[in-house]
């Protein structure tokens, strides 16, 4: 199985192979020894599997298409009415609107498994509840089937998604097996499900499913999307906000300016 999808959960094998989930680990744990495969969070991964299956750490992802996230950041932020109760998962462009919502909000209710996300929007003045469950050092995120239960005890207004890949005609795909089952629990609760996705992100699929595109009720993305993927999206009912990159003046007009 892990030839052939390049990941796999300790639960997933353990139904394949009809034994418990701690025979499951054992036998990986002496795979991982002989270098064979590498542990993950609630499964495992081949050894050398393709770079479209690894889950980058959030602290090289914050790193990247900043101009981007913040522009989607403080477009999402316009779609947030006053004393909604919202979730907010731990992509790092929802880092950039939970840094927004903590300077200039107040009165919102936040669910989020996101340890991160939530040190953010501690810096302001709403309700934060956080969803536990086990540590993710590279999601800096609560996951695990007890994150997921809380995740199902919740209902709220908007859900605000980020993905790893997007394909407007079918939908978002994720690499990491432990965060992606908190985020269809959450957005088979939502009574809106709002997609944060860069122009990065189209045409990427990655190597599961998560949401079907009928699930999206807004995407917010940047000006570098093809207008022919936001045109799929408006063909299929989803509401389309284009976020407009602010403009940096060149360091020489600004002189020329003085």
């Amino acid at each position: 199985m892990v030839d052939r999808q390049g990941t796999a959960s300790y639960e997933a094998l353990a139904d394949l192979l009809q034994v418990s989930t701690m025979t499951v680990r054992r036998d990986c744990e002496e795979l991982a020894q002989f270098g064979k495969i590498i542990k993950t969070i609630g499964g495992i991964q081949q050894a050398h599997a393709p770079a479209y299956l690894y889950e980058n750490t959030v602290r090289e992802r914050i790193a990247t298409n900043r101009a981007e996230k913040r522009a989607i950041a403080a477009k999402a932020l316009d779609l947030i009415p006053n004393n909604q109760t919202i979730f907010i998962d731990g992509g790092t462009t929802n880092l950039a609107l939970a840094k927004l919502i903590a300077d200039s909000r107040t009165g919102l209710t936040i669910l989020t498994n996101s340890a991160l996300t939530c040190l953010e929007l501690s810096k302001g003045q709403n309700t934060i509840i956080g969803i536990g469950g086990e540590y993710d050092p590279l999601a800096l995120s609560f996951v695990g089937p007890q994150a997921e239960e809380m995740a199902k005890s919740f209902f709220v207004d908007q859900a605000f998604l980020t993905t790893k890949g997007f394909l407007p005609a079918d939908g978002t795909y994720e690499s990491a097996v432990a965060t992606f089952r908190i985020k269809q629990n959450v957005a088979e609760r939502a009574v809106e499900t709002v997609l944060l996705v860069d122009h990065t992100k189209f045409g990427r699929r990655a190597l599961s499913k998560v949401l079907d595109i009928s699930q999206i009720r807004q995407v917010v993305t940047d000006e570098g999307t093809a207008e022919s993927d936001l045109e799929s999206l408006r063909r299929a009912g989803i509401r389309v906000n284009v976020a407009t990159l602010a403009k940096v003046e060149s360091p020489q007009h600004a002189a020329q300016a003085n």
